[in-house]
């Protein structure tokens, strides 16, 4: 059994149930998850850390079978342009490996959180616990009372383009 983490403690306060997935840390992608706990991948959500123009970082939450589109992020959260965070300025700006940044292990630094639309379809997602080879799989609304997440429509279907043309 794993540690017990700083994102299980918030959930454990607020009364919030949930359920630990352990996979390897050689891991760090969502589709990896998914193949790896054996969950369709639009119920593993990977958080994306993205910087606008002006203001503090954004953490976003997207379904491994999704692609952020930052055009429409823009326009969601009032930026006239964002950008994706570089792998060593997301682990710098939240302390976490990529492959383990959380929204709820990051509460604490009060980064604007945002849940791409498609989550409000699951029952329960799984989302990173803070640490590389763990995940936690809670319910939708339980996770947006925990990181006080928006709703956003900011995402498409990976590949969607190439289905469209064919």
């Amino acid at each position: 059994m794993v540690e017990k983490l700083n994102s299980m403690r918030l959930l454990e306060q607020q009364k919030i149930p949930y359920t630990v997935h352990e996979f390897p840390d050689t891991i760090h992608s969502a589709d990896g998850v998914a193949d790896y706990v054996g969950v369709p991948r639009q119920r593993v959500y990977k958080t994306l850390v993205v910087l606008p123009a002006s203001g503090k970082p954004v953490l976003v939450m997207v379904a491994g079978d999704r692609e952020l589109n930052l055009k429409k992020l823009a326009r969601a959260i009032g930026q006239k342009k964002v950008q994706m965070a570089p792998k060593k300025e997301a682990e710098r700006l939240t302390g976490l490996l990529t492959g383990g940044i959380s929204a709820l292990a990051l509460t604490h630094k009060h980064f604007p959180v945002y849940l791409d639309r498609p989550a409000l379809d699951q029952q329960t997602i799984l989302v990173s616990a803070g640490k590389r080879g763990v995940n936690l799989e809670l319910a939708v609304a339980d996770l947006i009372k925990a990181t006080g997440a928006k709703i956003v429509d900011v995402s498409r279907q990976q590949g969607a383009e190439e289905q469209e043309a064919g």
